[in-house]
């Protein structure tokens, strides 16, 4: 098992090293097989730990700070949770960078950009294995670098690096909050083993579980991209379309709510965290579903959708059931990546076009794979029956209508009716891609997308329609296979023990809100344009343009804080800096030739001045005596 969690680990970094130290002296082929190989290998691994006896195992791979009291190992924890997320990471990592192979190969940078993927992967890892909250920062700062360049890949573009750091810095705010819990951790459980923290969640005083849960949740909102730190996830869609699959998708902004499952027992202490939780995680989910209703961009429709999706997965934790978080992370991680891969294929093909106003039935016609699996992801996201997305979503709203209190019932009405808004919205998209006579039509020949994009995204369409078998509510005789199987998770409730009729409105209620939403999509949005909507859609308008920006957060940040720091940094900068510290130096620099000027006359080298001056110095020391 050691040997095989190592292996497990280290492969991708070492495809970084290879990419970073030789990359570019060798054949691009090989760069591009040695980045996709050591996913591969990665990906084996983590099918032969998977079967593998002896779950759970805490290895030790390197004693990495031993001061005094404090030690931090490089400590891997393989557990259940550990074995499906590892899974997840290295399988659909696997299928993105076969399918950057061939979207990236007009690009003279290439083994920059592999390194970074495979860096990308291998601090990935480092979150979900680590044992040790302060090897599982050195991964959660690792991911936050690589997104930064990655995001900012061709920082050539202006746009693209401020993307990049936008991205940085507030992700940065958020990794304060973990940041302080690693320390309050130490001070409080005299320990930095997730293993044991878990073990003594239960003896911490209701004050600083609380404190602790604040603060996991904080840091989980940046990473994770929800309210009121998720504004630079839109804007990430700056970097290739590869990259925004493995963001979205296998890595960072899962990394959020894994933290906050692997923690469960210390976040679960306080009900205040956990209502906390649930209302943001809703507020977020319907806040990105409104918001992607209009965007034009294809690849900001997926990024609204991600953050929307991911706050269902915070209402899941809200509400007590992380394996119903983690059930829709790993449906999410299929769909999602399936609908960015097919949607870079429909960028790739329309020449780098993004403005789905401009597409229409000449995409589906050149494109019949890419408009299929597109349907398929699609589906899966609009929450049809019988798909993933239907049922990892399903058990979310079940676990959070049998959840007593009104305010957890008003969390569930809002949660529904986002579900209605993400199968409007994702239709919405799905057609005005692949369907009907585009407003403004695009300019020039639609290319060929190349084989090898083509046929990856076939292993995810197959997940996105039946990766939800694996965990069938007990309605429908399901065993919950994946319910059993975490179950030894702390803090996993396998069964919800739902009343059968209450599981059957929840189920039936929304099966029906999915089809009454696809009618609804293509009545608005359909090829025939019945409604008018499809021409009329993201036009000119107060509202329009409130939910186009995002209800104006950005600006609302801007205004409150990005221009009154950039107002007192112009102050310090030219006020304080310029006018008073350069020009007083520059004014004392300025009186240094006069005072040599005064003093050169006393050193003359003449036996008399030296006695003139002994003489007066002699004086000067008397009368000071004398006073």
């Amino acid at each position: 098992m050691k040997t095989t969690l190592i292996i497990l680990l280290l492969a991708p970094l070492l495809g970084a090293l290879y990419q970073i130290i030789a990359g570019s002296r060798f054949p691009r082929r090989l760069a591009e097989v040695v980045s996709c190989a050591v996913i591969l290998v990665s990906f084996v691994m983590a099918t032969v730990a998977f079967f593998l006896p002896g779950r759970p195992e805490t290895i030790l791979l390197y004693n990495w700070i031993n001061v005094d009291t404090f030690s931090a190992g490089m400590d891997i924890h393989f557990d259940a949770l550990a074995a499906i997320m590892t899974l997840m990471v290295t399988f659909v990592s696997s299928l993105i960078t076969i399918y950057s192979v061939s979207y990236m190969d007009q690009d003279l940078d290439y083994s920059r950009y592999f390194a970074y993927l495979n860096l990308f992967v291998f601090f990935m890892l480092i979150i979900v294995l680590a044992d040790n909250l302060l090897f599982l920062f050195l991964g959660w700062e690792g991911v936050g670098f690589c997104s930064y360049a990655l995001i900012g890949f061709h920082y050539q573009e202006l746009a693209n690096a401020r993307a990049g750091r936008k991205a940085f810095l507030l992700t940065r705010i958020g990794d304060v909050g973990l940041g302080i819990a690693i320390s309050l951790f130490f001070v409080t459980c005299h320990s930095l083993s997730i293993s044991t923290i878990n073990a003594q969640a239960a003896t911490l005083s209701a004050g600083t579980a609380m404190t602790l849960g604040f603060l996991l949740f904080w840091s989980a909102t940046g990473k994770s991209a929800q309210l009121p730190l998720l504004v630079w996830l839109p804007d990430a869609m700056a970097g290739p379309t590869p990259v925004s699959a493995l963001i979205h998708a296998a890595t960072m902004v899962t990394a959020g709510v894994y933290l906050l499952i692997r923690l469960f027992p210390v976040v679960s202490r306080t009900p205040e965290v956990l209502l906390t939780i649930a209302i943001v995680g809703t507020v977020t989910a319907f806040y990105a579903a409104c918001a992607a209703m209009v965007q034009k961009d294809l690849k900001r429709v997926l990024a609204y959708s991600t953050i929307s999706q991911v706050g269902y997965m915070f209402l899941a934790i809200g509400v007590g059931d992380i394996i119903g978080s983690m059930f829709h992370l790993l449906t999410h991680a299929f769909f999602k990546s399936l609908l960015f891969l097919a949607a870079g294929a429909v960028i790739h093909a329309l020449h780098d076009e993004r403005d789905i106003s401009r597409m229409g039935e000449a995409v589906r016609r050149h494109l019949p794979v890419v408009f299929l699996v597109f349907l398929a992801g699609s589906l899966a996201l609009g929450g049809e029956p019988p798909t993933a997305g239907f049922f990892s979503k399903g058990r979310i709203l079940l676990a959070t209508l049998q959840h007593g209190g009104m305010v957890y019932k008003a969390v569930w009405v809002g949660a529904t009716c986002t579900a209605f808004l993400t199968t409007l919205y994702t239709f919405r998209l799905f057609f005005m891609v692949f369907t009907g006579k585009p407003a403004v039509p695009h300019q020039g020949f639609i290319r060929e997308v190349p084989p090898l994009m083509v046929w990856v995204l076939w292993p995810l369409a197959l997940f996105a329609l039946f990766a939800g078998f694996c965990n069938l509510p007990y309605l429908q005789a399901g065993g919950g296979w994946l319910s059993r199987f975490l179950a030894t998770t702390p803090g996993a409730v396998p069964d919800l023990q739902a009343a059968p009729s209450l599981e059957w409105v929840v189920e039936n209620g929304d099966s029906l809100l999915a089809i009454v939403g696809l009618i609804l999509a293509y009545f608005l949005y359909g090829p025939k344009n019945i409604l008018g909507w499809r021409t009329a859609d993201a036009s000119a308008g107060r509202a329009t343009a409130l939910l186009l920006s995002g209800f104006g957060l950005d600006r609302l940040y801007a205004t409150l804080l990005v221009r009154p720091y950039e107002g007192i940094s112009r102050f310090l900068w030219h006020t304080v800096d310029e006018s008073v510290l350069d020009r007083g130096l520059l004014r004392s620099v300025k009186m240094l030739p006069l005072l040599a000027g005064g003093l050169q006359g006393w050193t003359t080298g003449l036996l008399s001045t030296s006695l003139k001056m002994l003489v007066l110095g002699f004086t000067a020391f008397l009368v000071f005596l004398a006073f």
